[in-house]
């Protein structure tokens, strides 16, 4: 089992010291694969450290994972439990996309690495199909000690600064059930030679690291033409999507495979791939021999595709799935960072928007700031390849800098490229921007590899002009949002405040929380916080009132403010409820006297630290009965203490309840007693941010009386 002691003594501060965590993991419960996540520090991205048992080329859609993001580890980061899914059938029932990206059976956990309340990262583990339906008591023991393991190692580098994720995840190596001496070598190799069928062998990144004569003779190449090489990479009539499909479906569902495949002219070859975790053992025999061979799971033969590029298509797949997700401009620049490059070897990218007659670039990834601040709101009258793909509608590529000079005579040679493909990006011919990309290599752009990624661009064209939809009707929104709020608090003596307003995670529409504070006098204040029911014009409307009949009462015993208020919304039959908190402040005698309209009860924490959640006497929610009755509740409010005023999105998330939530952020305000008003206020903001996607919005309201007013 774990040595979790052993583990917790010495964090390190890099990579290598998750790997024997993992590998000894991998060992005990029998996984063929694994990985590490660690959060990132701003809490918003899952970054794989360390990965073992598959190529980094086929775990590289999935190296940062967007914590709200609908995969198992991010589930199980945010729900702070095991994900579990024991089929193909599950994963397409829970998460389709990675099912349309992945479509072979294998078997997988995830689980988070923390505590209940928070984690720094999370832990994933694959095995073969042939897995049960359900995890062993043992395996989930060991999953168990192994997050116990990692647990300090994570919170120690969040804490202290230290790097555990570089720019790629490490690999652990590959294990091996024995090693062999030179003479044991040879006798391997004079076996596999006198064979009829030919044989090679591939790593887990799919070079071909053994190959013998008569496999070379197949192929129709020599041996040393195909050693270090991927065999759809060396051969061009083997790079088609189903030999990459294969060599994936066996490496990830870790059971035998086979396919067939055409040479020119016509000479068909059967493939039987054999995987574990070190790599693949691959027979490859004629077809018409292939009765003698007998496979362990037959495929129809099928003819090898046009030549293409296999590793393109997949990372395409995995953009065209990552983009019916994408919500704002943001996103679609990330998905398009982490996708495109990669499918097509390239080394830089600018996504650019046209704008108010002029090219301005969104987003960039493999360039520097300086030079695309040169090239960033190009006038789109200027004769740039950029901009004329963009007027014209047609792609442009260039092979060398040669061909670039020559259509384009101005440029200059500034980022060390070689060759470049400008995109247009145009939906329903109508123009919306430009994807350049870059290689440092010359290149041909064959004619399949244009058409692909002109298709690209147009997947991207779409999503980019729904993207920029989507990020002006959600600033449109907060714009009204935040006119309907108070701009900065009133300077009270004798009071600190701090309020923070957090719109939800999801939707374009507004929302009806609102929070206020009122200076009465030099001894006397009023603060107020409520929520509106819905999430709409409508209902920030009615938040506007609400928040003006609060106004236009202050100074009323609390009871009698929120009495008219209801009063209000009940004569504007508006069909919305509103739950409102009103609480008079006497910051002379040091009290507070509070009425409640159905809200979410306020936490005090006392000048002694311990915390205590209020229970002032209820009332209706304002708009149901005009003659509802609002009790006063009155308590002391001595200096140091604070009082904390919350709508449910701070507390509420699903599969929680709601009582639970309202004792943990209690415990949260305890814990925190040296922090000053606006980092208290941030520090449970920041803890909304990093939870599951909000479907509510959040205010929040802290109150904290300093000194004696005479």
């Amino acid at each position: 089992m774990c040595d979790t002691a052993a583990d917790a003594r010495s964090p390190g501060s890099g990579p290598g010291v998750l790997e024997p965590v993992l590998g000894r993991c991998a060992r005990e419960t029998g996984a063929y694969a694994g990985g590490v996540y660690v959060l990132s520090p701003d809490g918003q991205v899952l970054q794989l450290a360390v990965l073992s048992g598959i190529s980094k080329r086929i775990a590289a859609p999935w190296a940062r994972v967007p914590l709200p993001a609908a995969t198992p580890v991010s589930d199980a980061v945010r729900q702070r439990g095991l994900v579990w899914i024991g089929s193909q059938e599950e994963l397409a029932r829970r998460y389709p996309q990675l099912a349309l990206v992945l479509p072979h059976p294998f078997a997988m956990a995830a689980a988070p690495i923390g505590t209940d309340s928070w984690a720094w990262g999370g832990l994933v583990l694959h095995w073969s199909s042939a897995h049960p339906p359900t995890l062993s008591p043992h395996e989930r023991r060991v999953i168990s000690d192994t997050c116990r393991s990692l647990r300090p190692i994570l919170q120690e580098a969040a804490e202290s600064g230290h790097v555990l994720t570089g720019p790629e995840p490490r690999i652990l190596p590959a294990p091996r059930n024995r090693t062999a001496g030179p003479a044991e070598a040879q006798a391997a190799v004079d076996f596999t030679e006198r064979l009829p069928s030919g044989c090679c062998a591939l790593d887990t990144d799919g070079r071909i690291t053994f190959l013998t004569t008569a496999a070379a003779e197949l192929l129709g190449v020599d041996i040393a033409d195909l050693l270090g090489a991927r065999p759809w990479e060396a051969l061009a009539w083997l790079d088609n999507p189903v030999a990459e499909d294969r060599y994936r479906a066996a490496v990830l569902s870790h059971r035998p495979t086979s396919f067939t495949a055409r040479r020119p002219p016509d000479q068909w070859l059967q493939f039987h791939l054999y995987p574990d975790a070190s790599g693949i053992s691959a027979r490859i025999v004629p077809a018409s021999a292939s009765d003698a061979v007998p496979p362990p799971q037959l495929l129809h033969p099928a003819p090898a595709t046009d030549p293409g590029r296999a590793t393109a298509l997949y990372q395409l797949m995995h953009l065209a799935a990552t983009l019916t997700e994408a919500v704002g401009v943001q996103d679609v620049v990330a998905s398009v960072a982490d996708q495109v490059l990669p499918a097509f070897g390239g080394q830089a990218l600018a996504l650019m928007a046209a704008e108010e007659g002029r090219l301005r670039i969104i987003g960039y990834d493999g360039c520097s700031a300086e030079l695309m601040d040169r090239f960033d709101a190009v006038p789109l009258t200027s004769d740039a390849p950029a901009v004329h793909v963009l007027t014209t509608g047609v792609p442009s590529f260039f092979g060398t800098f040669a061909d670039l000079a020559r259509a384009y005579p101005p440029a200059v040679l500034q980022d060390a490229m070689a060759a470049w493909a400008f995109l247009p990006l145009i939906v329903s011919g109508r123009p919306v921007g430009s994807l350049v990309l870059a290689f440092d290599r010359p290149r041909t752009f064959p004619s399949e590899e244009r058409s692909v990624l002109t298709a690209t661009a147009g997947l991207i064209a779409q999503a980019l002009d729904r993207a920029r939809l989507y990020d002006a009707k959600q600033q449109l929104a907060h714009d009204l949002q935040a006119s309907l709020l108070p701009r900065t608090l009133p300077c009270i003596p004798g009071l600190d405040v701090a309020a923070r307003y957090l719109p939800a995670g999801y939707g374009i529409e507004v929302g009806g929380d609102f929070y206020d504070l009122i200076r009465l006098g030099k001894t006397a204040a009023v603060a107020a916080i409520g929520d509106v029911q819905g999430h709409n014009v409508k209902a920030a409307t009615l938040m506007g009132q609400v928040r003006t009949a609060v106004h236009a009462g202050a100074g009323a015993p609390p009871g009698e403010v929120l009495a008219g208020a209801n009063r209000l919304l009940t004569d504007l039959d508006a069909g919305l409820f509103t739950s409102c908190l009103y609480v008079a402040l006497d910051l002379a005698r040091h009290r507070a006297c509070m009425a409640t309209a159905g809200h979410l009860p306020p936490i005090l924490r006392h000048p002694d630290g311990h915390t205590e959640i209020l229970q002032p006497q209820p009332g209706l929610l304002l708009g149901i009965d005009p003659a509802a009755d609002y009790p006063t509740t009155e308590l002391p409010l001595p200096p140091g203490a604070v009082l904390a005023l919350y709508t449910d999105g701070l507390v509420e998330a699903a599969g929680t309840d709601i009582e639970d939530a309202i004792t943990a952020l209690a415990d949260r305000l305890a814990h925190t007693r040296d922090q000053s008003m606006d980092a208290l206020a941030d520090s449970l903001i920041i803890r909304a941010q990093r939870s599951a996607p909000r479907s509510d919005d959040v205010a929040l309201l802290l109150i904290s009386p300093h000194q004696t007013l005479t």
